[in-house]
């Protein structure tokens, strides 16, 4: 009875508040909408001059399928290489190709010719992709184009490709995105609104009213855990819809994989966040200490960048990261169809950490505060 009557002044104090409920329902929407487009590394549109020193057949057919791509926005044909780079040192050109005058006589002649460019690094994920997309080009526009004299040809052997993209046929980077965001809603819903209660009835003054009833440590903890475990699974939900919604994703695995991973990594971030809740003094020195480790979990989670392509010690911290074995789980389970026979490892590795925490939670919760 003691739990039912905590866990009504709880919602109480939630449902109260003018900016906790809203927060719940517009922060998944801001998340799922939004990030999607802003996160993703499906570049296009690279501003690019060319300075064309050939005037050739070829060389035209070069720039015909440099504006034709979507990679590339072709801002503008020039002649003069000081024009192209004044260009891009005033930021209005990030990649500059550069045609060699004899560029069509010299892949006649000899079966290859020179292309000069120039990539602005600034952005080093533009410039990367930049040089990716224009070797790819190239590589494509070299085959449409007619083969040289017989005299210069060397016979080789032809090696075709097929490829088969499995998992994520349409390489749609925002499909390798959004469960790696739900996660991150989750994570900052359950980590930082339990880290900010009890600092909240410390500076309201009313947990001192409840320090002085027989109310145990563990129906205490339980009346805060709780709400936000509601609170977690609903976020859930409204993420998956909005994933079906507007990027018609929707798990390939199974939906009760998808609430254990759930359930387990809520209990983790939410027994994280009370442990803070419960060492801080004020709600803005809870807030800061939250911040400090959020910033950490998105960025050794593997959301961004894999964990395998990141230095040894960041793995290291990535091992203990409980956002990284959420978020490689969501994905499995959303593009592969993993389940628990393929994810086993993460589910010990979470279940590990929300025991630890929440017991942490509990013993260090102390009733004269």
């Amino acid at each position: 009875m003691t739990l039912k009557y905590l866990l009504e002044k709880e919602f109480k104090q939630f449902f109260r508040h003018q900016f906790m409920p809203k927060l719940v329902v517009l922060f998944p929407l801001m998340i799922m909408v939004l990030m999607p487009w802003a996160t993703t590394l499906d570049i296009k549109d690279i501003n690019t001059i060319v300075a064309d020193h050939d005037a050739s057949t070829m060389s035209c057919d070069l720039i015909k399928a440099i504006h034709n791509s979507s990679y590339f926005r072709l801002m503008d044909v020039t002649e003069s290489h000081a024009e192209a780079a004044d260009a891009m040192e005033f930021g209005d050109a990030d990649l500059i190709v550069e045609i060699p005058a004899g560029f069509e006589e010299s892949y006649i002649r000899n079966g290859s010719a020179d292309l000069l460019v120039a990539i602005n690094t600034v952005n080093t994920t533009k410039g990367v992709l930049g040089r990716a997309y224009i070797q790819m080009l190239t590589t494509e526009f070299t085959v449409r184009e007619p083969s040289p004299a017989p005299a210069a040809q060397t016979t080789l052997p032809q090696l075709e490709i097929l490829v088969k993209n499995m998992y994520n046929p349409l390489l749609d980077y925002k499909h390798t995105m959004v469960p790696g965001l739900m996660v991150v809603v989750i994570m900052l819903l359950c980590g930082f609104m339990p880290a900010v209660n009890i600092v909240q009835e410390k500076e309201l003054g009313t947990i001192e009213q409840i320090n002085v009833t027989p109310v145990s440590k563990l129906s205490f903890i339980l009346a805060k855990l709780i709400p936000f475990w509601i609170i977690g699974i609903f976020a859930l939900v409204v993420s998956m819809l909005l994933a079906w919604l507007i990027y018609d994703l929707y798990p390939v695995g199974s939906l009760w994989n998808i609430l254990l991973f759930t359930a387990l990594f809520i209990l983790t971030m939410t027994g994280m966040g009370l442990i803070i809740s419960n060492s801080s003094s004020t709600m803005q020195q809870a807030t800061f200490v939250m911040l400090f480790f959020i910033i950490i979990f998105i960025m050794m989670c593997g959301l961004l960048t894999p964990v395998k392509s990141m230095p040894t010690w960041a793995q290291a911290v990535a091992a203990v990261n409980p956002t990284k074995y959420m978020v490689d789980a969501m994905r499995g389970i959303y593009l592969k169809g993993s389940d628990m026979a393929d994810l086993w490892r993460e589910a010990a590795a979470l279940a590990a950490m929300a025991v630890i925490l929440n017991v942490w939670a509990i013993l260090s919760y102390r009733k004269n505060s």
